[in-house]
């Protein structure tokens, strides 16, 4: 057993898709984990449902937005992980003002814990989605932030109060920027779950929006590590650093890869109400991930068919597709 084992660490949002599996990528590692799920009368848990049994695990109920709450939960923690937010973007048309309390408030609420219950580092999970459409490739983190989104200003407003609390009070934060991340309990309004679902269920025509759009896709464990890696990195306090592939690829094409691994003839039909407003509609997003490997000498190991192949045997499962409504148009 290794030192992480006297390490615990906080990890909210952690009944969610990325959240889980940096939930089981921590206990694999022998760290202590407390992970905070929405509270819900269901006393539901989310992914964490599936998580084994683990003395290393505690799971707490709960809510970012309340700082009380924030406080108690923080209380012997070594090191933070941020990952409690509201993330899809169609909802931040419908309801922007549950994206600030959530996702600014929130942030605040954890930095504000962290700092006054003996200068917790923090790391800050951001979105490539503060970059906006990229004005130049592949994006650094020098490239400039643009707010294409009610979500996209969430973010940045969340990622600028967190860095605030290490320029204003030296908190040790890390701004972790993930680009778009796939893989298995991902929700089905993103749109590689809506693919593989569609087309594992029968569908023989598949209702999508615009696929010119390119993105730099990371699986899910890449995503996880990488986050890992700068938690552990001192050179990585006061920095904003990029998680990502450094390799773009169209939604079409990488429709057209999950359509060949799945033995599909399945076709895409252009839906109107899932193309995203002109000017919010983020074009490209190619990550540059030199800062990373910099800091940490971690860069992914996942290509995108590998990635791909585990994200369709997983969703392929009956267990696993019965979990998600493929008839409906999630926001």
């Amino acid at each position: 057993m290794n030192n992480n084992s006297q390490k615990l660490v906080l990890v909210t949002g952690a009944d969610g898709f990325i959240g889980s599996h940096l939930v089981e990528e921590l206990l694999s590692r022998n760290y202590r984990v407390r992970a905070l799920a929405l509270y819900n009368s269901f006393n539901d848990w989310g992914w964490l449902e599936y998580i084994p049994k683990n003395d290393n695990l505690e799971i707490v109920s709960g809510d970012v937005r309340d700082s009380n709450l924030c406080r108690n939960i923080v209380k012997g923690v070594d090191v933070i992980f941020n990952l409690a937010a509201l993330i899809a973007i169609p909802y931040s048309y419908v309801a922007p003002d549950s994206y600030v309390d959530t996702n600014v408030k929130g942030a605040l609420n954890i930095c504000q814990a962290a700092r006054d219950l003996g200068n917790i580092k923090v790391v800050q999970m951001s979105t490539s989605e503060v970059y906006g459409t990229a004005q130049y490739v592949p994006i650094d983190e020098k490239h400039p932030k643009q707010p294409q989104s009610p979500y996209s200003a969430s973010k940045i407003g969340a990622d600028a109060m967190a860095m605030s609390f290490y320029n204003a009070f030296n908190l040790p934060v890390v701004i972790a920027r993930p680009f778009n991340t796939y893989g298995p309990r991902q929700s089905a309004r993103a749109i590689i779950p809506t693919i593989i679902t569609q087309i594992a269920s029968g569908k023989k025509e598949i209702m999508l929006g615009d696929l010119t759009p390119t993105r730099d896709l990371n699986f899910v464990t890449d995503t996880c590590n990488g986050l890992i890696a700068l938690s552990e990195s001192e050179q990585a306090v006061g920095k904003e650093v990029n998680l990502s592939s450094n390799f773009e690829i169209s939604m079409g094409d990488t429709l057209n890869m999950i359509k060949e691994i799945m033995g599909s003839s399945v076709t895409f039909v252009t839906d109107k109400s899932r193309i995203r407003p002109g000017k919010s509609e983020v074009f490209r997003l190619w990550g540059d991930n030199t800062l990373l490997k910099e800091l940490t000498g971690f860069q992914p190991t996942h290509s995108l068919e590998g990635g791909l192949k585990k994200t369709i045997e997983w969703f392929s499962l009956h267990e696993n597709l019965n979990k998600y409504k493929t008839d409906i148009y999630n926001v």
